[in-house]
């Protein structure tokens, strides 16, 4: 666990609150966290659903693996230590977007259980809603796609530290949502979260709430 270098700091309460803006959204934040090998068609599944929630109303945000390696974790590698701290920075900042009110779609690859299981408790543990969806991808089909040419450069030993070459990937035990990229289609995987969203009365069963430009 990351320790608080920081002293004499104090946590500052202000009057407006997670209720608050959630009255005025007329939503609930939460986070939903896909985890895959690279290839899986994570971030293509999250811009599929950030399009379909968009359209019904719900603000929504997209926080990308590499997109993040760009901005926030541009310091990190991707050792052990380099990625466990690549994702508690992330579950930090998914938090923060579900107190404002969002959906956050969070799409990493994310490979240690540990890892995935600290940002999940550092939701619950602030009554937030956490939901990991395990984009499930057989390394040979990931492999075959290499839409970044990622594989080819791991396997020719240009990159180290890959997952599923010569870093380990933690499948999820019991995600709260499992896609099987080989058998659905991008439609039927956005419609499997959005039914598992209405039942758990994070969004209502509208068709359009809102359109946006």
């Amino acid at each position: 666990m990351t320790i608080t270098k920081a002293t004499n700091v104090h946590w500052h309460d202000g009057e407006i609150g997670r209720v608050h803006r959630a009255r005025m959204l007329g939503q609930v934040g939460a986070t939903l966290w896909f985890t895959g090998l690279s290839g899986s068609g994570k971030s293509t599944i999250a811009v599929a659903l950030e399009n379909r929630l968009m359209s019904k109303g719900y603000l929504c945000y997209r926080l990308d693996g590499d997109n993040i390696r760009m901005g926030i974790n541009r310091n990190l590698g991707f050792s052990a230590e380099d990625r466990t701290e690549n994702i508690r920075r992330v579950g930090e900042v998914s938090k923060l977007f579900v107190d404002a009110g969002f959906i956050v779609l969070s799409s990493f690859i994310s490979p240690y259980a540990v890892d995935r299981n600290l940002a999940r408790k550092l939701h619950e543990e602030n009554d937030m809603a956490f939901i990991e969806i395990h984009v499930d991808c057989p390394l040979e089909e990931a492999e075959s796609r290499d839409p970044k040419g990622l594989y080819k450069k791991a396997r020719a030993g240009e990159i180290k530290n890959f997952t599923g070459i010569d870093d380990p990937y933690e499948a999820p035990d019991n995600p709260d949502l499992l896609l099987n990229t080989q058998t659905m289609s991008l439609e039927q995987e956005v419609d499997c979260i959005i039914q598992y969203l209405e039942d758990k009365h994070l969004i209502d069963k509208r068709e359009v709430r809102r359109v946006y430009a």
